[in-house]
């Protein structure tokens, strides 16, 4: 496993890599690998086959937060990172740039998704959204991946790189792995680290609220506001629990709903803070193409 730390080198490897006939894969992430980055590195070695090639960036990207987010104070583990990757074997390359050489301050263009960030973690977020794409672009570039892998429990991030990914023709596939969560249902998360004991055990009501929408669906429920507000007391039931929003979304606009349609997909979206830390949660929701909504 290399370590790579400049873009050049990294290119330089991809072209190689590419010239040998070899397939690959790239899984971007901020680092703090958990078992959910160790998942997404599984499914980028299976979609690579035999003889591929999959890179992990790790690189906590200044341009995705905002002035009061926690930036200064995000994990950073680059050894215990490596040693995570190393012990789960499969991993070619690990692209560890610094900030000035991924960003260059006299750069006058950035990457964005018109109106897909304008709802859900965009409305309270500004410039998040462009900030991923902006870097993920850079990083599509330096790695020269066939196939990029992203967990889906950051979906609305998933839905905006696949879209950019399709709208641009970068010729890469953007491939989205379920969230891997706790025994208790809790989504896997850098950020879980910051939870206290108390909010630990309550956080767990995230991941309630939207499986909780996803099955109110499947029993017949089709009112948007309905589930809303089903996933809006879940939440409540948590006296630490600062809800920020609960949403029912169409995947491809990720607009708000009113009635859910007949073989539409949908998406059952939270983001509470507990003692500060931001969690969010979601379930992807296949509606039946022949049932009947509720009278």
């Amino acid at each position: 496993m290399d370590l790579v730390r400049t873009v050049q080198e990294m290119q330089a490897a991809a072209e190689a890599a590419r010239c040998a006939g070899r397939t690959l894969a790239l899984v971007p992430t901020m680092g703090a690998l958990h078992r959910g980055h160790l998942a997404l590195v599984e499914e980028a070695r299976r979609r690579v086959g035999p003889g591929g090639h999959v890179t992990v960036s790790i690189f906590v990207n200044p341009m995705q937060f905002g002035p009061n987010e926690d930036f200064d104070a995000y994990p950073r583990t680059l050894e215990a990172d490596l040693e995570r990757l190393r012990e789960a074997g499969g991993v070619d390359a690990v692209l560890a740039p610094s900030v000035g050489e991924m960003l260059d301050e006299r750069a006058a263009t950035t990457v964005a998704v018109a109106g897909l960030d304008e709802h859900l973690c965009g409305a309270f977020r500004p410039g998040h959204f462009a900030g991923v794409t902006t870097i993920v672009t850079k990083l599509f570039l330096a790695c020269r991946p066939h196939v990029a892998v992203f967990g889906t429990k950051d979906a609305q991030q998933y839905l905006i790189l696949r879209r950019m990914a399709r709208d641009l023709g970068f010729g890469v596939e953007v491939v989205g792995v379920e969230t891997v969560r706790e025994a208790d249902g809790l989504a896997l998360s850098s950020r879980n680290r910051y939870l206290g004991e108390k909010a630990r055990k309550q956080a767990v009501v995230l991941s309630q609220a939207v499986f909780g929408a996803r099955e109110a669906v499947r029993q017949g429920e089709r009112r948007a506001a309905t589930l809303v507000d089903s996933m809006r007391s879940a939440i409540e039931a948590a006296p630490l629990a600062e809800l920020q929003y609960a949403e029912i979304v169409d995947t491809e606009t990720l607009r708000p709903v009113e009635t859910l349609r007949p073989g539409q997909e949908v998406l059952a979206t939270v983001a509470v803070f507990f003692e500060g830390a931001r969690l969010i949660d979601n379930a992807f929701i296949a509606v039946p193409a022949t049932s009947e909504p509720r009278a």
